[in-house]
């Protein structure tokens, strides 16, 4: 069975973002659209494999629902449908990426 990869706004958001940042700002425009290619590429083996990244609750004691997928420098934050995948965001993996999933998370 395939599932559908979808992507939230945010992460639309984010992959234009890693574009501008990595053309402009690092001047590397090859290195931009070799670093987006290679998250997309990523992204559609989750057609196939949706369970393919860890869970986020590997990484924290609580039950997100959110798996990860790594991409490069990069990680993939998706929930598993019945019948699709929708990555919510794709951020930087040296980023306070748990921050910026959730805010300030609080004991």
């Amino acid at each position: 069975m395939k599932y559908k990869v979808s992507l939230s706004p945010e992460a639309v958001s984010d992959l234009i973002e890693i574009k501008r940042y990595i053309s402009e700002e690092l001047e590397n425009l090859a290195s931009a659209e070799r670093t987006i290619a290679t998250i997309m590429s990523r992204l559609r083996q989750l057609e196939e494999f949706p369970y393919s990244g860890a869970s986020l609750s590997s990484k924290i004691a609580v039950d997100t629902g959110y798996r990860y997928l790594v991409c490069g420098k990069y990680l993939a934050f998706y929930i598993v449908g019945k019948n699709d995948v929708v990555v919510d965001r794709v951020l930087y993996g040296a980023r306070d990426y748990l921050r910026t999933l959730f805010g300030e998370l609080t004991e």
